[in-house]
């Protein structure tokens, strides 16, 4: 097992993240007994229960057994690295240790995941989450294509001058493989905030106004990693309730939790089968 200093080494700011990511792919290869890993998921709120459905679990290693990893700090997300045979022979890594921007810890932990997919083989990367929606006729429980990202984090996990094109970040060929698995999937532009707090009616209306149909705390600083990796992405997120000034409900994480819970099974098996057609 890695130790505490091992499973946390963004503090030195001379470590270099991609040969952390290289490690821990290595680590992973070795844990699971699968050398590559063809796709990668990171599942958020309500989305779980997909691992389950994807095909057969060859290996689940506890996420922080591996380099860069710690235990998610959010209730409702899994704390381990599952290794999945697809009914393709292709095998997918799952990954349930979900580092957010709020936490405090910088933007390589964020992106470690991601990273280490990449190193471990992984083509495509599969972001999902359970966000606030601004459109009305979205009500809890919807899945919805990202079509795009505004990042409001103020930060990148690009360092130094390192320009990439975000043209078609979240996969065009990929949002329409979806649609062939369910032809009813609407689309959206994600707005990312820092968090944790959820946003003020007054930013909802600004996330609006900029062309924002979704509002949360994940996926942007991912989605970009991804790209730089040379990764195809493809995010979704689980409408779990309208934003802030939409409803004239207060917001609570238990009402996320609850939203996911419900709507899990369906979600789940919708991107089942969406990882089928990969």
């Amino acid at each position: 097992m890695a130790s505490d200093d091992a499973a946390n080494p963004f503090d030195d700011s001379a470590a270099d993240p991609f040969e952390i990511a290289r490690i821990a792919a290595e680590q992973i290869a070795e844990r699971t007994g699968i050398e590559r890993h063809d796709i990668a998921l990171t599942l958020g709120s309500g989305w779980g229960k997909a691992a389950d459905l994807i095909g057969e679990t060859v290996a689940t290693v506890p996420a922080t057994d591996i380099l860069g990893f710690s235990a998610p700090a959010v209730p409702g997300h899994v704390g381990t690295i599952r290794s999945v045979r697809l009914a393709n022979g292709k095998h997918a890594l799952v990954l349930g240790a979900r580092t957010h921007f709020y936490e405090g810890r910088g933007v390589r932990p964020v992106v470690h995941g991601v990273r280490t997919a990449a190193a471990a083989g992984a083509t495509v990367m599969i972001l999902t989450n359970g966000a606030g929606g601004i459109k009305q006729t979205w009500g809890p429980g919807t899945p919805v294509l990202i079509s795009d990202h505004i990042n409001l984090t103020a930060a990148s996990p690009l360092e130094g001058a390192t320009f990439i094109d975000l043209t078609d970040l979240y996969s065009r060929r990929l949002r329409e493989l979806a649609r062939e698995v369910d032809a009813s999937l609407d689309e959206g532009v994600y707005v990312q905030f820092r968090g944790p707090h959820y946003e003020t009616p007054a930013e909802v209306q600004m996330a609006k106004t900029i062309g924002g149909h979704i509002v949360g705390m994940s996926t942007s600083l991912e989605a970009i990693a991804a790209r730089q990796s040379g990764m195809e992405v493809l995010g979704m997120s689980l409408i779990t309730n309208l934003a802030a000034g939409i409803s004239d409900q207060p917001l609570s994480h238990a009402e996320v939790i609850e939203a996911g819970r419900q709507a899990e099974p369906v979600i789940s098996a919708l991107l089942a089968r969406i990882v089928e057609k990969l």
